[in-house]
């Protein structure tokens, strides 16, 4: 993974998020707006959210990210799927899905497939990429390669780390990790705890494609100290 030179290449990496359940209407806006000023890959929100950001970031090139089954996972998969095609009808372009840890741990792995599957055609059928998040800070290593077998066997463009409300967050070990078990079959968003561009660059040099961080601003501000170049 070629790492970013610029401030404008790095955002181009970014899913700038928003997930608290206290957002009010006015943090969706300003989401929006810093999302279309610094250039960032997509808005990541919760679903009752889309509809919003649809409408503030129209004429944009800034995609849209639902989270399904956030944060736990553990919604059954009917749930899961009337959730992601309400997202999708309201304008999401990605779908950022929790796996089903509890069947995971448990060992049901039918289960957590047919879970990620489901959601998957739904994705799929609107041409909307669907990642799939492992929440990593639950998992050993073996358990981590299983998991993303199995979430790319089922469907998933992208596996990510964690949703930033569980264990731990997005390192550099398990970014390499998830890479060498997905090769070229699916792509890696590192998610959870970012807060720097030395964060960040670190995570992309291990093999993510993508960062999902709240402190998206904070990480570009950061990037021209870690880099030694400009503003640009």
């Amino acid at each position: 993974m070629q790492l970013p030179k610029t401030r404008a290449e790095l955002a181009s990496f970014i899913d700038h998020t928003l997930l608290s359940p206290s957002a009010t209407y006015a943090d969706v806006d300003k989401l929006c707006h810093e999302a279309k000023s610094y250039g960032f890959h997509a808005v990541c929100v919760n679903p009752v959210n889309v509809k919003r950001c649809k409408d503030q970031l129209r004429g944009s090139e800034v995609k849209i990210v639902s989270v399904i089954g956030f944060p736990f996972g553990a919604n059954k998969t009917e749930i899961k799927v009337a959730e992601a095609k309400a997202a999708i009808e309201d304008g999401a372009d990605e779908l950022d899905m929790v796996m089903n840890v509890g069947a995971f741990k448990s060992g049901d792995l039918e289960t957590v497939r047919s879970d990620i599957s489901a959601v998957a055609s739904v994705a799929k059928a609107s041409h909307a990429l669907l990642k799939v998040i492992l929440e990593t800070g639950y998992l050993s290593d073996d358990e981590k390669v299983i998991a993303c077998e199995l979430a790319v066997g089922a469907g998933a463009d992208f596996v990510k780390t964690s949703t930033g409300y569980g264990p731990g967050g997005a390192n550099a070990h398990d970014v390499k990790l998830m890479k060498e078990a997905v090769g070229g079959r699916a792509q890696v968003k590192a998610a959870g705890g970012i807060h720097t561009a030395a964060q960040a660059l670190e995570l992309i040099a291990a093999g993510a494609s993508r960062i999902g961080a709240s402190h998206s601003v904070e990480i570009l501000e950061t990037f021209s100290a870690v880099s030694g170049s400009g503003p640009a």
